[in-house]
């Protein structure tokens, strides 16, 4: 593809990195494959999040749940889902920037104490221009 700065070397799409695992589409449609992410979608949307929202690979085994994993005895998949989100929810809030960088903490229980992890999301461009939230470690940008 031709653009005014010259040819493009090379691109690697939104959709791409879900498709090779590197992002986990929160937004994808249920799926009785995974019980655990048979209503992501319905959480993001009750979050209260109507644009497209993805979390890295790093930041969700970080903050929500190994990918090939369990989670500790008592904690549950939904809820931490929703902490990570609400807690962003809320920094947004605070933030008032559409297209800022927002960093922010969530506190997740690791079995025998409570971990502090630091996550950041962006509000960017998709594949197509249209507006789309991503959730990552500090370092992943």
């Amino acid at each position: 593809m031709e653009t005014v700065f010259g040819p493009e070397i090379s691109t690697y799409s939104r959709q791409q990195a879900i498709e090779d695992g590197l992002l986990v589409d929160l937004m994808q449609h249920p799926t009785t494959q995974n019980p655990d992410l048979a209503n992501l979608q319905e959480i993001v949307k009750e979050a209260g999040f109507i644009i497209p929202v993805a979390i890295t690979a790093a930041a969700f085994e970080a903050a929500i749940m190994p990918i090939d994993g369990e989670l500790p005895a008592g904690q549950d998949f939904n809820g931490r889902l929703w902490d990570v989100l609400i807690v962003l929810r809320h920094a947004m809030r605070q933030r008032r920037e559409l297209f800022a960088r927002i960093n922010f903490t969530v506190i997740v229980f690791g079995g025998q104490k409570a971990n502090y992890v630091a996550l950041a999301a962006i509000v960017g461009p998709g594949d197509h221009a249209e507006p789309v939230i991503t959730i990552m470690l500090p370092h992943e940008d």
